[in-house]
């Protein structure tokens, strides 16, 4: 019997660590007491409530004092999120679920199901400003939001665009210096959602870091060692390879938007300079013939008008009251002094 007390024992306690307790005080007078426990899943996610993402939910008590334990987690780190807000379920006017209430406070952390996490009320009653776990990794979200309240600062001290452009710089480097200092990638895919998203001022800057930074094939190691199988692993290398395959379409379309430019203005610098060279030629030969028929009587210059009509010996005969031995002796004359043998090389020396 004692044997089979021990044996009880070790399940209980081994049953008694695979158990996760989160409890917190909140204000029950200023804020609804039902509070909802989400696991976010997808890092693009990471504000507001969604109704795919709720787990469980619970009330307040008359003091403020929430809890939620039970052993429904999974066993490896996952993101959480724990919500209040002034919006009440029963009301359809409020946007409730899938978006923001309002008037609301949350907290993101990290757990699995044998951590233990407190959110004490600090001073002056602030919520979720305090954190006590047994996990170091769970208040990993707060540090990441003391970051951006500094960067918020060091932005408005100057406004200017020259300030903005090196204030992108400094700190895109800072927050992953920062994200890698915490040892934890899904704090680092916090930061990664923040600095890459398309809404955000940064999202340039990002799509120029990602073509020659190393960090981001690094992450996706750091993923895969600690979380292979995790939807945060998968949804992280689908986005960054399809955000380096836009890259490399857009590269792609601007090569060749540049090649079919330049191929275009080679074209038209040559129809040009062919244009300007049948001008230029054109115009030599008309001086060349007007040259060659002042060379002519102006007996011959009339029979090489006529020739050029199609005129026969006969006919330009009768049309200048000439005899035919007289117009073929003008028409040798002319051949002689245009350097040709025939009435076709006249034709083709005037031709325009």
């Amino acid at each position: 019997m004692r044997y089979v007390f021990l044996v009880f024992y070790f399940f209980l306690s081994i049953h008694a660590k695979a158990q996760f307790s989160f409890s917190g005080q909140i204000d029950a007078e200023e804020w609804d007491t039902t509070v909802y426990l989400s696991v976010v899943e997808d890092y693009r996610k990471l504000s507001g409530i969604y109704t795919d993402q709720v787990i469980a939910k619970t009330k307040a008590n008359a003091k403020g004092f929430f809890q939620f334990n039970g052993n429904l987690l999974e066993k490896d780190n996952r993101i959480y999120r724990i919500h209040i807000d002034k919006c009440s379920e029963n009301q359809q006017e409020f946007n409730h679920f899938n978006g923001y209430c309002e008037d609301s406070m949350e907290f993101l952390f990290i757990a699995n199901n044998t951590d233990t996490l407190e959110l004490p009320a600090s001073f002056d009653n602030q919520l979720f400003c305090l954190v006590e776990s047994n996990n170091p990794k769970a208040d990993a979200f707060l540090k990441i939001d003391s970051l951006k309240n500094e960067m918020r600062f060091a932005y408005s001290e100057v406004r200017s665009e020259a300030s903005k452009k090196l204030n992108n710089k400094k700190w895109f480097k800072t927050f992953q210096d920062f994200g890698e200092q915490l040892e934890e990638p899904l704090a680092e895919l916090a930061i990664y959602s923040y600095l890459s998203d398309r809404r955000g001022e940064l999202h340039n800057f990002y799509l120029e870091d990602l073509r020659n930074n190393t960090y981001y094939a690094e992450l996706r190691t750091r993923l895969e060692e600690e979380y292979p199988n995790s939807s945060y692993t998968n949804q992280y290398k689908n986005e960054v390879e399809a955000d380096l395959f836009r890259i490399e379409e857009s590269l792609n379309t601007s090569s060749r938007f540049s090649w079919t430019a330049l191929l275009s203005v080679l074209l038209f610098i040559s129809i040009g300079i062919n244009i300007i060279f049948l001008v230029e030629k054109r115009k030599q030969k008309q001086t060349k013939t007007e040259d060659l028929k002042a060379n002519l009587s102006k007996q011959e210059q009339v029979v090489l008008e006529l020739i050029l009509e199609n005129k026969s010996n006969k006919d330009i005969a009768e049309a200048l009251f000439l005899s035919v031995s007289t117009v073929k002796s003008h028409t040798n004359n002319i051949y002689k002094k245009l350097d040709v043998n025939s009435r076709s090389d006249v034709k083709s020396l005037f031709s325009k």
